[in-house]
């Protein structure tokens, strides 16, 4: 569904329920498992993303000099009217070993940004139309925003989203869940700080090879989890 973009960065704008991303994340991902390995299996190991991703970009450079950017800027996507994308990464995130599920998580977000943003910027600034004549558009994405971001950032909100999506998708996190959810009642959302919501983050972690951060996030943006405080009872 396409809205008017409050922003006025675009005329229009595409508007994906959280549903319909993870079907998008998770069709594609394990897809490509079944094709390039003959199961579904996670984690998606970074050797494989990286391939799944050169299926969809022009060039994937994982070496890149993001500095002229900013400090804090880890991914760039570069649409191309009339061509397919190209991703660059941070070069420290790609070499430093103790950075993996950073990277990886850096991978999938702007991976995001073009199965979920390449058409936008392809009808919004098609040659010859009045609206912009620039022949390439690059999103920036800074380190504050990689995990998750604020909805009005849409364009980083939506990536974010994506990026749990692709790392850890809905089926099978669920799946993990299960027995955690059966010992603690299953009454979901459990508190931040909880032994029932530590045990959910320790789980995808150990599952899906993510940050606890990147596990924190996953689990609150589908009601597993909740920051806010509980609802005081009569008996305290």
């Amino acid at each position: 569904m396409w809205v008017p973009d409050e922003t006025k960065r675009f005329r229009r704008r595409p508007h994906y329920k959280q549903s319909e991303i993870d079907r998008e994340c998770e069709t594609l991902v394990t897809g490509f498992l079944l094709k390039h390995r003959g199961k579904v299996d996670f984690p998606i190991s970074t050797d494989d993303l990286t391939v799944l991703i050169e299926q969809h970009v022009d060039t994937l450079d994982v070496y890149a000099d993001l500095t002229p950017d900013g400090h804090d800027v880890e991914g760039v996507t570069r649409f191309k009217i009339g061509a397919v994308p190209d991703i660059e990464i941070s070069e420290p995130l790609s070499t430093d070993d103790r950075r993996e599920n950073r990277f990886r998580t850096t991978l999938a977000h702007e991976l995001g940004h073009v199965r979920l943003h390449d058409k936008l910027f392809q009808a919004a600034f098609a040659p010859g139309d009045l609206f912009e004549q620039a022949r390439e558009h690059r999103l920036v994405c800074k380190r504050e925003t990689m995990l998750d971001a604020p909805k009005g950032d849409w364009l980083e909100w939506q990536a974010c989203y994506a990026s749990g999506s692709y790392l850890m998708p809905v089926t099978a996190l669920r799946e993990e869940l299960k027995p955690i959810l059966a010992v603690h009642g299953g009454l979901t959302p459990f508190r931040v700080g909880d032994a029932a919501s530590d045990a959910l983050i320790e789980a995808v972690m150990a599952r899906f090879q993510v940050s606890r951060d990147a596990a924190r996030v996953r689990l609150s943006k589908l009601d597993y989890i909740s920051a806010a405080p509980r609802t005081p009872t009569l008996f305290g």
